[in-house]
């Protein structure tokens, strides 16, 4: 049998597929869940999947908020799939205390996968903590960072930039810490497995809602590419100390996007806004909006953003496209109407 490997967060969107990749794949697998009251749910919904292999899976029940229950996770893992966000964003939070919940919840898993003994920790990272300070023509690559003091960085990408900045650090100064690996990951998009999706599914459903939306310019990876760069990463041994870029090949904009709801799903198009908000407007209202100064910073930086060292390092071929994610996106939302 495959050796045991950790995904944290088991309920999420991301985890749900590298948990079906895994067993795919004959590992055995544990995920931790907030509560196990949703252990059955999320068997279930793998199930229906057509994941194999599910006797190969378990739950425990750990809090990335709390100490408890993380030593116990651990026992017998060689590999832990970091993938949970230790970052809660809402109305009472201000972006220090999310930067300082995420830097927290980060360490306290690279700690008991130390104590543990775990040999290597992938861990799910953003590309906005990558290349949200790249401009112009410049090609964004692992080898830049964001500025965390970036005018119209939101609070969950500069939350996710100081999360990846202490577990690098963290390594850095722990010698016997685990071998880290970052899949800095795009907007992701792609299929649902049982109803659950992220933020990036806001791009669709503010369009579908009738939102006033800038053109914005998104690079985006479908989900199942990202699960299968996760498992690369953990099997090859050259990739210890990297970080990892994962987009599809080319981004897509929002005007894109609306001509492939128009085309491919007429159904959801009825409230689609005849036209996006322009640039001018954007750039007036964004010093009084920090939402809008958001989406000013996403149409300013670089979107030519290189996915060389997954393709040359983990010999990674993806699955999807851009236009492909956001439909597999779009026939999720579809089902969940």
């Amino acid at each position: 049998m495959q050796p045991l490997v950790l995904v944290t967060g088991g309920n999420g969107f991301l985890a749900r597929h590298i948990m079906h990749e895994l067993l795919r794949q004959e590992y055995a697998v544990r995920a931790t869940l907030r509560s196990l009251d949703q252990a059955e749910a999320v068997r279930t919904d793998l199930k229906i999947a057509g994941t194999p292999h599910l006797d190969r899976l378990n739950f425990a029940a750990a809090d990335l908020t709390q100490d408890a229950g993380w030593s116990a996770a651990m026992v017998g893992v060689t590999t832990v799939m970091s993938v949970a966000a230790p970052v809660f964003v809402n109305e009472t939070n201000v972006a220090d205390q999310v930067a300082t919940a995420a830097e927290v919840g980060t360490k306290r898993i690279l700690q008991a996968a130390e104590k543990a003994g775990v040999k290597r920790v992938v861990m799910t990272a953003n590309l906005g903590a990558v290349g949200f300070s790249s401009f112009g023509d410049h090609v964004v690559t692992e080898a830049d960072w964001t500025d965390p003091e970036q005018a119209g960085l939101s609070a969950y990408e500069r939350a996710k930039l100081f999360a990846e900045r202490a577990a690098w650090q963290y390594t850095q100064h722990h010698p016997v810490a685990p071998e880290l690996v970052t899949v800095n990951a795009g907007a992701m998009l792609g299929p649902s497995l049982g109803g659950h999706v992220t933020s990036s599914f806001g791009l669709l459903t503010r369009l579908i809602a009738g939102k006033p939306t800038p053109n914005l310019v998104v690079n985006v990876v479908d989900v199942r590419d990202v699960a299968d760069l996760h498992v690369r990463a953990m099997q090859t041994p050259e990739a210890a100390g990297q970080r990892i870029l994962a987009v599809e090949d080319t981004a897509i904009s929002m005007q894109e996007i609306l001509t492939l709801i128009r085309n491919q799903y007429p159904e959801m198009s009825e409230k689609l806004p005849h036209r996006l908000l322009p640039t001018w407007l954007v750039n007036g209202l964004a010093p009084f909006n920090q939402a809008v100064k958001e989406a000013q910073l996403m149409m300013r930086v670089s979107h030519r953003v290189s996915n060389q060292r997954a393709r040359q390092l983990l010999n990674w071929q993806p699955v999807s496209s851009s236009r492909q994610a956001v439909l597999s996106a779009l026939a999720s939302l579809q089902e969940m109407n």
